[in-house]
């Protein structure tokens, strides 16, 4: 299994973006998709994940309201739709694939393949 992360960029405050992680292999559809996060001088976080079928999604807190995951079996890609971005999310942005089909699960030990990563900025 493959992760490719893309759509990351500079935006002002206020801003939209989304991010877009691709996925070869076979057994995407059978697995809960997330998205992780690592701001400068901080631990990676857990920021949103969806089911296998994508009917559950849970949100960190911090980015509830603001950011809409979603996924796409026959295309094999999970998207992160980022809305009010605010300067404290900027980060380097991760999707991860789940061990799990139903998601809910915010340890990035509870995922076993990883993107390498998509830079996103927030100025003020």
């Amino acid at each position: 299994v493959q992760l490719q992360a893309s759509g990351g960029g500079l935006v002002q405050a206020g801003g939209s973006l989304r991010l877009s992680c691709a996925a070869t292999g076979s057994t995407f559809s059978s697995y809960a998709m997330g998205w992780f996060r690592q701001g400068p001088g901080k631990e990676r976080e857990f920021v949103a994940d969806i089911s296998w079928g994508g009917g559950n999604t849970h949100y960190a807190d911090s980015v509830k309201g603001r950011f809409t995951i979603s996924r796409d079996n026959a295309k094999n890609t999970v998207d992160l739709q980022m809305n009010s971005l605010k300067p404290e999310d900027t980060a380097i942005y991760y999707c991860a694939r789940s061990r799990t089909r139903y998601g809910g699960r915010y340890y990035s030990g509870d995922y076993d393949y990883w993107g390498q990563g998509t830079q996103v900025t927030v100025s003020s």
